[in-house]
């Protein structure tokens, strides 16, 4: 599905302009049959105006017929007969308009939630086109809500605009020329002002019921927000004991919401009330010069019950015309937000002229490369060295050193500030990231799992894949045994953010995935640094069958992964310190051969420990032993 490409702003002081910048989803190009829906929808609409103004007709009519007064068509005898004749016209038509009405809602209802699904789908696809920044600067839990009311707010937008503003128009049109024609100008005058003064003060009430409607949608996404996010960290909560201090700011923000809640339907009372006051008074002053003319013989009573059920038929629309500018001014709150996250420009986007990425061999160079997420604090400094095509390139270096930049920068997460990176020779700025990204599989070492079964997870790697596929990628990532042993096999589900696996059953998992990808480069970044030592092992174990053939960027924090690498880069503070194979550099005795001690003395330490608590162990059993 390609969406619009119009430009949508939302300005809350312009309506009108948002409108019609909503007006190529309400009237959409490439939709004949949409199009269609909204003329036949606009015809019906027409027509049932004009039936509707029928109605109060065949009331003056049957009243004036009861009353012995001659009927306005001169064609109904002045018989009981006629009267209930007339009575019958008024419910056939009162029964034909709702149904015109409710014909126009239907042929409309596709045309609205088209609307609807084009933008929620733009929105969407908009949010995975931003940077890697954007999404680490926000909080789902308030971006999904702001979406989500956004949604809601263009469905109420959509709806009321054509299926309330345009009939309450014509309408209301309809009623000033009958009065003007059937009664005279002052009529006409005090339905004019009546309306005029009931859509003023309409939008002055609506327009300071927005700002409260504003702060309760913000208490509502700083509450959501807050739970999604106390949800999502169940366990560390637990860890804490804190359950008492996030309920605590989740009802300090529902207190907020609450508050502001009270105030938007203690506003709407005043609205409402304001609004009949005006039309009473409207209403009781035609009624007043309805029943003067009718006493002077001027009018039949029937003119007097006509005007009444038109005044009463026109309160109905002018109603709808304060409920439809609340309605339209809150879907605009709702979703200026969201349009605001569609005016959001992504950070890292395909040049005009890019080309998809032409693999040959998968060489990878990085060429004096400048990055620095934030300029007053850079992060790589000037970063040169290659990763020759099927070979191993390891880069370890103290935290905060740039080691996880590179991937991100290869991955085009972000760009190079200064400098290149290449893939056979192609820049990847001068590539679509679409290409970039097919031929790159990533194990990283936080492996988090969508919330469906291990067999979706392992797909993912390539959607298309047979069921066959996935087990042999299993299979290779030495997590198939494991998964057969499960109640539910590959179809088991693995939970939020994969939950329900251990650290080294997700990792698995993640090498499964890439396996099935099969890209001829690979990054490995800190792929078993959270792991124990044993689980480590086992996990290194497959990645080295991966790894093979393959062009290999690996990313470690623990040295013993690396030492079979072709060559070893060492950052310190954003540059190159050393490089070299594992010997070399140990025999060099720098900052290398120093860390790999460091790591080395607290294996020992740990496999000493590990020891003496063994032994500890087997002496409280021995002693426990009864003598033979």
């Amino acid at each position: 599905m390609t969406p619009p490409k119009k430009t949508i702003s939302a300005d809350a002081a312009n309506p009108f302009g948002t409108l019609r910048n909503l007006w190529p989803y309400m009237w959409p190009s490439e939709r004949t049959d949409l199009k269609m829906r909204v003329v036949w929808a606009t015809i019906i609409l027409v027509v049932a105006k004009v039936v509707l103004i029928l109605v109060p007709y065949f009331f003056k009519w049957a009243t004036d017929a009861l009353n012995g007064k001659p009927d306005a068509l001169g064609l109904l005898p002045l018989a009981a007969t006629g009267a209930i004749a007339l009575v019958l016209g008024y419910n056939v038509a009162r029964l034909v308009q709702a149904g015109l009405n409710q014909l126009r809602d239907a042929l409309f209802a596709s045309v609205g939630q088209y609307a609807v699904r084009q933008l929620a789908y733009r929105t969407f696809v908009h949010m995975h086109r931003l940077s890697l920044r954007f999404h680490l600067e926000r909080r789902t839990g308030g971006l999904s809500r702001i979406i989500e009311r956004g949604t809601k707010g263009i469905e109420t937008i959509v709806r009321f605009t054509i299926l309330n503003s345009v009939p309450t128009l014509i309408e209301f049109l309809l009623t000033a020329i009958i009065f003007w024609r059937g009664y005279g100008f002052s009529y006409l005058a005090v339905t004019a002002v009546t309306v005029a003064v009931y859509i003023w003060f309409t939008v002055r009430a609506s327009d300071w019921r927005i700002a409260i409607r504003r702060s309760m949608n913000d208490s509502d996404t700083d509450a959501n927000t807050k739970a999604i996010d106390s949800l999502l960290n169940f366990e560390t909560v637990k860890y804490f004991g804190n359950e008492e201090m996030e309920a605590r700011r989740f009802d300090q923000s529902m207190a907020r919401y609450e508050k502001a809640a009270t105030e938007v339907w203690t506003s709407l009372g005043w609205l409402n009330f304001g609004q009949a006051l005006i039309f009473g008074v409207g209403t009781a002053v035609m009624m007043i010069m309805s029943a003067l003319a009718v006493q002077r013989g001027e009018q039949t009573l029937g003119d007097f019950v006509f005007i009444n059920s038109m005044l009463i038929q026109l309160a109905i629309p002018l109603n709808f015309i304060g409920f439809v500018y609340r309605e339209i001014r809150q879907g605009l709150t709702d979703i200026e937000t969201m349009f605001e996250l569609l005016e959001v420009e992504a950070e890292v986007v395909d040049s005009p002229d890019a080309k998809p990425l032409a693999i040959q061999q998968g060489a990878i160079a990085f060429k004096d490369v400048h990055f620095a997420y934030d300029p007053a604090r850079p992060i790589l400094k000037g970063i040169s060295f290659e990763v020759p095509a099927g070979k191993t390139v390891a880069v370890v270096g103290p935290s905060g050193a740039g080691k996880s930049t590179l991937s991100r920068l290869l991955y085009r997460f972000y760009d190079v500030q200064a400098g290149t990176i290449t893939i056979d020779g192609q820049d990847v700025r001068d590539v679509t990231q679409q290409s970039l990204r097919a031929v790159i599989g990533m194990v990283p070492q936080d492996t988090v799992l969508f919330n469906d079964t291990i067999a979706y997870n392992i797909r993912y790697g390539r959607p298309s894949a047979s069921e066959a596929d996935v087990e042999a990628a299993a299979e290779v990532a030495q997590i198939a045994g494991f998964i057969r042993a499960l109640p539910e096999g590959f179809k088991s589900m693995v939970g939020e953010r994969g939950l329900k696996l251990s650290g080294g059953e997700k990792q698995r998992v993640a090498i499964a995935r890439t396996i099935l990808k099969s890209p001829p480069i690979l990054v490995l970044d800190e792929a078993t640094s959270a792991l124990d030592t044993r689980t480590e092992q086992e996990i290194q174990a497959a990645l080295d069958v991966v790894s093979q053939n393959r062009t290999t960027l690996v990313i470690a924090h623990r040295l013993s992964t690396v030492i079979h690498a072709d060559e070893i880069i060492v950052l310190k503070d954003g540059q190159i310190a050393e490089r070299g194979t594992h010997g070399e550099l140990i025999d060099r005795g720098g900052l290398y051969a120093s860390m790999w001690n460091r790591q080395r003395e607290a294996v020992q330490a740990e496999e000493k420990l590990k020891q003496v608590r063994e032994e500890d162990d087997l002496g409280i059993v021995l002693r426990g032993t009864p003598a033979l």
